[in-house]
């Protein structure tokens, strides 16, 4: 389905912000902020799950402005935004 980012349409946007309803974040963004180490694990993390979860622990009122650096910085697609949860997307080509 929707292989870039700018494919991605609104159905194809709720039915992954619905998968990623019982994922668990796996990456943090701490008092830091956008780290080498965060893009790094963001981008690990989308190449063994295509679909991730970011919470955000600190920078709270930046959610959105952040999820977006972060997804341009690692090719991927924003899905959503809710409260201090961002979800982003990339396909993986080698993954079936």
């Amino acid at each position: 389905m929707a292989e870039k980012k700018s494919e991605m349409t609104s159905k194809y946007r709720a039915q992954l912000r619905s998968q990623a309803q019982s994922l668990n974040p796996v990456v943090m963004v701490g008092h830091e902020g956008i780290t080498e180490g965060v893009i790094a694990a963001l981008d690990a993390a989308l190449t063994d799950h295509e679909l991730v979860k970011v919470r955000f622990q600190d920078f709270k009122e930046m959610v959105r402005d952040l999820s977006v650096q972060l997804a341009n910085k690692t090719g991927s697609a924003l899905v959503s935004t809710t409260g201090f949860t961002a979800v982003f997307y990339r396909k993986n080509p080698e993954k079936k």
